[in-house]
C-alpha cells in the first residue's frame, strides 16, 4: 500500500504500531524512500487504511 506522510523512523514505528495493535501476529515492512507500507496480516487493506488515518497518514496516489 503507497502511503503519503511518511519521513522518519518515527512514523515507520507509528505505522507498525498502529498494525499491530490491531493484528499482533502481522508482520510489517515499511520503505520510506517509496512510501510503501507491505503488511502480512489478516486485515483487510480497508482497516488497514482507516488504522493508518488514526494515526495522521492517508493514502498514496
Amino acid at each position: 500500500m503507497k502511503v503519503a506522510g511518511m519521513t522518519c523512523g518515527h512514523c515507520v514505528k507509528a505505522v507498525t504500531q498502529a498494525i499491530q495493535a490491531l493484528d499482533p501476529a502481522a508482520k510489517v515492512e515499511v520503505v520510506l524512500a517509496e512510501g510503501l507500507v507491505r503488511a502480512e496480516t489478516t486485515l483487510s487493506p480497508t482497516v488497514i487504511a482507516a488504522a493508518l488515518a488514526e494515526e495522521g497518514y492517508r493514502p498514496a496516489p
